[in-house]
């Protein structure tokens, strides 16, 4: 499937010098755009906060029931933290070349129950290329119970959006786990992003391995050696996801969801704009100085720098915002940012709550 054309012409001066002077950077410091020793040892620290504390769970050595909830919590962070570190610059090829160690990847990204190749497709192609375009943008798709932007129609209920926004944000991850990576892949074939029936087919079969994988860990294997009710047991399981959900989509509705992002109805204008010119217009940083969330979240709190390098480990973006930065105003196109991660938040809040009771 072939999506909507950029202009080559419009503001080219601006595609050019942001690339040459990051290209720049990276050869005269002589580093690569790929993950170094820190990233390998954020990767392996992840995972064993992971996996080391569902082994402390299915040991029953701590029986407390509030305590364990609080662990099957942090793992729902840790799963969303894999998911922003790990996998994101892994799907983006930005991690490594290696083909081997990009095999071994897998691992935790089969951990979190994420189907990488429909990720692929939702994210890198149709978000990456088209972020905040009505129609393509899946990332801004109302889906009815959402007003996310002007151009979309306002129901009664969106008034209430702001305050309801949260659960369903943390709805996110069951969805994904249960039958939105399926649902994707009969779409995705339908669209052409899969070329043939039998691609499609395989990869059914492969999400439907993958996710029995993650199910028989975290489910089926608690359920088997945990002490307590199924009720209880399944509770624990659904507060991971749920905190999973909150903490990924809050993340990424930071970035494009905020007041001082721009939004398009649909791709009938994008031949008269320039690639480059559109991710600085509707992205938006937040909580530069934060570094430990930044460290957790994969700098996703970079995300100008990351729609713009897509292709560059996000290690390298503190450095890298400083020269978009500078280009963004040589070339008086905005460089959205909020200070704090709260401050964050209430915009994108803030921007629900307007949305939900003005008319477009």
């Amino acid at each position: 499937m072939k999506g909507p054309k950029y202009s080559n012409s419009i503001n080219e001066d601006l595609s050019r010098t942001l690339n040459k002077r990051v290209n720049q950077y990276f050869k005269e410091n002589g580093l690569s755009k790929e993950a170094d020793t820190s990233m390998a040892v954020k990767t392996l620290l992840l995972f064993g906060a992971y996996f080391s504390i569902y082994l402390i769970i299915l040991s029953n050595v701590i029986t407390n029931i509030p305590v364990l909830f609080v662990l099957w919590a942090i793992l729902g962070l840790l799963q969303a933290f894999i998911g922003m570190s790990i996998m994101h610059d892994t799907v983006h090829g930005a991690y490594t070349k290696n083909k081997m160690v990009r095999f071994v990847l897998q691992v935790p990204i089969v951990a979190i129950g994420v189907e990488p190749k429909i990720w692929h497709i939702e994210h890198n192609v149709l978000h990456h290329n088209y972020p905040n375009v009505g129609g393509i943008d899946q990332d801004i798709n109302p889906r009815v119970l959402f007003r996310f932007t002007k151009h979309q129609p306002r129901q009664w209920f969106h008034r209430f959006q702001h305050i309801y926004a949260t659960f369903l944000y943390g709805l996110l991850v069951i969805e994904w786990l249960t039958i939105k990576d399926l649902r994707s892949a009969v779409k995705y074939f339908q669209q052409g992003f899969i070329q043939t029936r039998m691609a499609a087919v395989q990869l059914a079969l492969t999400i439907v391995f993958k996710k029995l994988i993650f199910y028989l860990f975290f489910l089926a294997i608690p359920l088997m050696i945990l002490p307590f009710d199924y009720a209880v047991s399944v509770g624990m399981f659904l507060t991971m996801l749920v905190v999973a959900g909150i903490t990924l989509t809050l993340v990424f509705q930071l970035a494009h969801v905020v007041p001082d992002c721009k939004t398009e109805k649909n791709a009938e204008n994008l031949q008269d704009q320039n690639w480059h010119a559109h991710q600085l217009q509707t992205t938006s940083n937040f909580a530069h100085n934060n570094k430990l969330l930044s460290y957790l979240i994969g700098g996703l709190n970079y995300q100008i720098e990351h729609h713009l390098f897509p292709g560059i480990c996000h290690i390298h973006y503190p450095q890298i915002s400083k020269i978009v930065k500078q280009t963004a105003m040589e070339f008086s196109l905005p460089y959205h940012y909020e200070e704090t991660v709260s401050d964050a938040i209430r915009s994108h809040y803030r921007l629900l709550r307007d949305l939900g009771r003005e008319e477009g």
